[in-house]
């Protein structure tokens, strides 16, 4: 497959008159971490709508009275847009995450220190932009929605009628990033990425039920096994501007690091490095990014940084298998530096059947369908700077966030064709299924 050139090294910002140059790095900036997708196992687990096939609903999201949606994270808005989860796709409507904006920015500007880390996420990880929204889960209820704000430092919990926080969980350090929930609802997890700590919250009072050390800059967050298991990605440092090759040694300890989920002891470490240099890739970072689990959890696909394409990892053997180049952009510069956040490729689904992944070329502009058993990708749709894929909600199609054209777009697994794009707010990234109360269509005025 080659990559039709855009004929141009960006595509152009839509008019808002508010976008900064796309892709600003600041060298030495204060770390943090970016969009990942991902569900996996540890010996035996349970997949998550976003790594397979979609997550079983808790108990009460299949009572009566709740409709079963798409929250979108507009990360630089702070806003999450909740649309259709399967046909096409439509808003149903919108919900403001930082009804307390003023509050916290006048806390942040009045302590030096968070207001260091405060403009430092600014022009690193949020490429000259504040970061509201990373992550997002409905309660079981359908009656909340639960939300990490990355320049907040914090999670709160968003009455989905009243638009009222109802509970808010300042994490450790200085950022807050990806979350995991629990299988049956009632648990979830956040990383704090300066902290290197994993916490874990009652998802209905945002009370601490435990916590975990990590390795640096803890990224996605995985339950597995039922809710017996959780995972964590640790991406290293990603925003200096020591990209070259020679200098992977500077981005830090990047490990996957597996806790039971109860106790929060530390049950297992996975350093990819060990496994990328015993399959011949010494070249290539270990530093995990999105992924994607089977079915049956016996194989793990996931990214790392820089690389344009994805590994192969099977589980019960502890080894990686197969890798998979995928085609450049030619439009799309080879500086590294100038890839945001050390990403090349980000974003990774998997169909329910197990048979078809999703991969998001993020810097190479398109998104493609890929056979699993061949590893054959399929025809690339254009997309601009798309930055996760998820799966809708009857499992027919990849819905990737198109973060540089404000828009997200189902792609069909079986064509691979786009089958629907809808507008969205200021550089969507995460994409979760959730529920809202049957008849929602936003949270009351006033």
């Amino acid at each position: 497959m080659s990559v039709p050139s855009t004929g141009r090294a960006r595509p152009p910002a839509p008019a808002r008159g508010r976008r900064h140059p796309l892709y600003l790095r600041a060298a030495g900036s204060l770390a943090a971490a970016l969009a990942l997708t991902a569900t996996a196992g540890v010996p035996g687990a349970a997949a998550t709508a976003d790594t397979g096939a979609p997550a079983a609903a808790p108990a009460s999201a299949g009572a009566a009275g709740l409709r079963e949606v798409m929250f979108v994270g507009n990360n630089w808005d702070g806003t999450a847009d909740v649309i259709e989860s399967t046909g096409d796709f439509a808003r149903i409507g919108r919900i403001n995450v930082i009804p307390d904006k003023d509050r916290r920015l006048k806390e942040i500007y009045l302590n030096p220190v968070r207001l260091a880390f405060f403009l430092g996420i600014r022009q690193g990880p949020g490429e000259g932009h504040d970061q509201f929204v990373d992550d997002m889960y409905s309660t079981p209820d359908g009656s909340a929605v639960v939300v990490s704000r990355p320049s907040f430092a914090d999670v709160v919990s968003i009455d989905l009628a009243t638009g009222e926080i109802n509970w808010r969980f300042p994490v450790s350090g200085y950022r807050s990033d990806h979350m995991a929930v629990s299988p049956d609802g009632t648990r979830v997890a956040v990383s704090a990425s300066t902290s290197n700590t994993v916490h874990v919250l009652d998802i209905g009072t945002g009370e601490q039920v435990g916590s975990f050390k990590t390795g640096d800059k803890p990224h996605e967050n995985v339950f597995t096994d039922g809710g017996k298991f959780l995972w964590n990605m640790s991406i290293g440092e990603v925003n200096t501007a020591l990209d070259a090759p020679s200098m992977d040694w500077t981005k830090g300890d990047r490990r996957i690091t597996v806790v039971d989920a109860k106790t929060f002891e530390q049950v297992k470490v996975i350093d990819m490095r060990e496994r990328l240099d015993a399959f011949g890739r010494k070249d290539l970072s270990d530093a995990v990014r999105p992924v994607a689990f089977t079915p049956d959890e016996s194989k793990l696909y996931f990214q790392v940084s820089f690389f344009n394409g994805f590994l192969e990892y099977d589980v019960p053997s502890d080894t990686i298998t197969r890798a998979k180049t995928l085609p450049k952009n030619p439009a799309t510069s080879e500086d590294r530096t100038t890839w945001v956040n050390d990403s090349r490729h980000h974003g990774m689904s998997m169909s329910p059947d197990g048979d078809k992944l999703c991969v998001a070329g993020t810097m190479d502009d398109y998104a493609t369908i890929v056979d699993r058993a061949t590893l054959q990708e399929g025809p690339p749709v254009t997309a601009s700077k798309p930055y996760w894929a998820t799966v809708s909600g009857d499992g027919r199609s990849c819905v990737i966030s198109e973060s540089g054209a404000d828009q997200v777009t189902a792609i069909d697994f079986a064509t691979g064709r786009k089958v629907a794009s809808v507008p969205v707010g200021d550089h969507p990234q995460r994409v979760r299924i959730g529920h809202v109360p049957a008849g929602w269509t936003g949270p009351a005025a006033g």
